[in-house]
């Protein structure tokens, strides 16, 4: 059993002093629908049902299952399922309060969390706000700022819709089994207003990972692996006023946008 949960990157948060702070910063109220990614042994799960109006915790392990709803109080709902295959707006959409704030919490899993994050892009306007024990790696990068090592992709999407903050770090012997790196508490509040509308979401992805696809390159020479026209790619750097060395790691995110917005007005992205 210990070699398939550490197949499923499971690592248990076991620190009572750490717990206390994530839900404080989780901040569960009556009037909240809190979603658990990843219920385990309940450690969380429990204390959120205490506080929110109703808690729905997605567990995958069926070997935790009946315990988890032996305790199970009257606004708790446990969903055995892998969290991948789940539908958060079915979920959402049989609630009888729908207008009900929305958190997605959870102490995300290593192995899972790349393909995690993606989904939560596709269904982000769903939640108020995302809170997750994440690697901080994986954290830093959401996070990151233009002209550093971290700014990514990651950063850009979820920063266009949401205002991220690092609260704490946590190290590895508050976990069991214990990680190989630390962890980060991220929060991901929904802002009112994305910063920029972006036409169409799934080309603009490939148009980030391409432009950070070879980050010692010149940002020219990742955009031209696009099969953008060198007269065209002239043409975006003199309206914009970027200078030809530029690095895709210096460009603001409006900076992004705007150079999406230029080639998909001429149709070549």
């Amino acid at each position: 059993m210990k070699r398939k949960r550490r197949a499923l990157g499971q690592h248990f948060l076991r620190n009572r002093a750490v717990l206390k702070k994530i839900i404080q910063i989780i901040s569960p109220g009556e009037n909240d629908l809190v979603i658990e990614i990843g219920a385990g042994k309940g450690a969380l799960t429990f204390p959120l049902a205490e506080r929110a109006g109703k808690v729905i915790a997605v567990e995958k392990d069926p070997s935790f299952i009946p315990s988890l709803r032996k305790k199970s109080p009257h606004n708790l709902v446990i969903i055995e399922k892998d969290i991948l295959r789940v539908d958060f707006r079915e979920i959402i959409s049989k609630e009888e309060q729908p207008k009900r704030s929305v958190k997605l919490v959870g102490n995300l899993p290593y192995s899972l969390s790349s393909p995690l994050l993606f989904k939560i892009l596709k269904d982000k306007e769903l939640f108020s706000e995302c809170i997750f024990l994440l690697q901080k790696e994986v954290a830093q990068r959401i996070c990151g700022q233009p002209r550093s090592k971290i700014y990514a992709p990651l950063s850009i999407l979820f920063q266009i819709y949401f205002l991220a903050k690092i609260h704490f770090l946590v190290s590895p012997d508050s976990f069991s089994p214990p990680p190989r790196v630390d962890s980060a508490l991220i929060s991901l509040k929904k802002r009112i207003q994305p910063l920029f509308f972006i036409k169409n979401e799934e080309i603009f992805r490939k148009f980030l990972r391409a432009a950070f696809q070879h980050r010692r390159k010149i940002l020219i020479n990742n955009l031209q692996k696009l099969n953008l026209p060198l007269s065209l790619i002239n043409e975006a750097y003199k309206r914009f006023g970027l200078e030809r060395n530029i690095r895709p790691e210096q460009l603001t995110i409006s900076q992004f946008v705007e150079l999406f917005h230029f080639f998909s007005q001429q149709s070549f992205i």
